[in-house]
């Protein structure tokens, strides 16, 4: 249901939207336009222009835009014969998504408007093991009260979920996330939309901070790109070609249990020596620069695996401290790149870090995956739902 509260339906109102319009083919591609121009719009001329559709056609998109009260009037604009043109601009008050990212040990919510901004946000202590019951339960509670008090006046398009994986997220269904085996064949997505009663979208928590790298501008469009997350765990998101690289059962990305030492440490998932374990232990004892390079490892072997163009960090473990781990990973990927006579994958802090907001003790807090999480409802929208 859009346009709905959360736990209960609600009336339609003049800021309701017709989704089932607003996902056709055309309509995203003029919305998507409408995004890219920001607050200084873009006319129905250039809008037929660039996406090669009848100005007929763009009139009638544009006007039904405007009576959903996604689209309205930005001024006029000098033309180069005629009268002045009219320009539009995208209302990003006018819808807005949930994100919300279950991590192990701690749940993030943003309310996100048309713009992927976040307009509101929360945050709450978890435990990821704790049940299904529990946890849900918490979700519910933590959406409730931020679309409560988000101060939204457009509708809610429903909530993007994400969390470790390994799941389905054409079904919403999780598997065996590792170290927390119970929740395997728990369907997820169809509990909340229940509880909720709004759509709700189920993916990994890496997908999710991918994609909204990807629509966000993190990479020019068309790179490849793997986003590598370390905050209680560690696992990667991977983009190829601009689109999110899912896998067919969702499996791809999973970087943490890639294994580096055969003879190493146990992990969660079963194996020995795995790039997540040997991490985590290193950030145990405080070597924040042996952890840098033991993931610089993984990241050579990822990017000679697949040939990216670039490598993007983020995760609160990251997030503490961003320069050792660029640092580290660089110096790895730089001396792999010297031997193989090319140039070095550039890396960098994903975007979402760097405008991550702060803690009560000033450390720096990433909220990527749960942005990312609210581009799961926004992208489909602008025909972006693969990056």
């Amino acid at each position: 249901m859009v346009g709905g509260a959360v736990g209960g339906a609600a009336p339609r109102t003049r800021n309701s939207m017709r989704l089932g319009a607003l996902r056709s083919h055309n309509s995203a591609l003029v919305l998507d336009l409408l995004r890219t121009a920001g607050p200084e719009g873009i006319s129905r001329l250039e809008l037929a222009e660039r996406t090669g559709l009848t100005p007929q056609a763009v009139s009638k998109i544009t006007a039904r835009l405007r009576e959903d009260g996604l689209v309205a009037e930005a001024g006029r604009r000098a033309s180069t014969g005629g009268k002045p043109r009219t320009v539009l601009r995208l209302v990003p008050e006018a819808g807005h998504a949930v994100g919300v990212h279950l991590d192990r040990d701690e749940l993030t919510a943003v309310l996100c408007d048309l713009t992927g901004t976040v307009v509101a946000q929360r945050r709450a202590p978890l435990d990821l093991g704790a049940g299904a019951e529990t946890v849900v339960e918490r979700a519910v509670r933590e959406v409730g009260e931020l679309v409560a008090g988000g101060g939204r006046t457009g509708a809610v398009l429903g909530v993007g979920v994400a969390l470790p994986g390994p799941l389905d997220h054409r079904r919403g269904v999780l598997h065996r996330i590792t170290g927390f085996p119970e929740w395997n064949g728990f369907p997820l997505r169809d509990v909340l939309a229940r509880r909720l009663s709004l759509p709700v979208v189920v993916d990994k928590d890496t997908n999710a901070a991918a994609l909204g790298l990807a629509v966000g501008g993190a990479a020019a469009s068309g790179t490849s790109f793997a986003y590598l997350h370390f905050g209680a765990g560690l696992g990667g998101g991977l983009v190829i070609g601009g689109a999110v690289h899912r896998g067919s059962r969702t499996a791809a990305g999973e970087f943490g249990h890639q294994v580096v030492q055969l003879d190493g440490p146990p992990c969660g998932c079963g194996n020995r020596g795995c790039v997540e374990a040997l991490c985590l232990a290193a950030v145990a004892r405080g070597d924040l620069a042996e952890a840098a390079r033991v993931l610089g490892t993984a990241a050579g072997n990822l990017v000679a695996l697949l040939d990216v163009d670039l490598v993007l960090l983020g995760g609160r473990t990251v997030a503490g401290a961003p320069e050792t781990f660029v640092r580290g990973v660089a110096a790895v990927l730089e001396e792999r790149a010297r031997r193989a006579g090319g140039g070095a994958v550039p890396v960098r802090v994903a975007s979402g870090g760097e405008r991550g907001e702060r803690g009560e003790r000033g450390e720096r807090r990433d909220r990527e995956v749960a942005e990312g999480a609210a581009q799961l409802l926004l992208a489909p929208l602008f025909g972006r739902a693969d990056g």
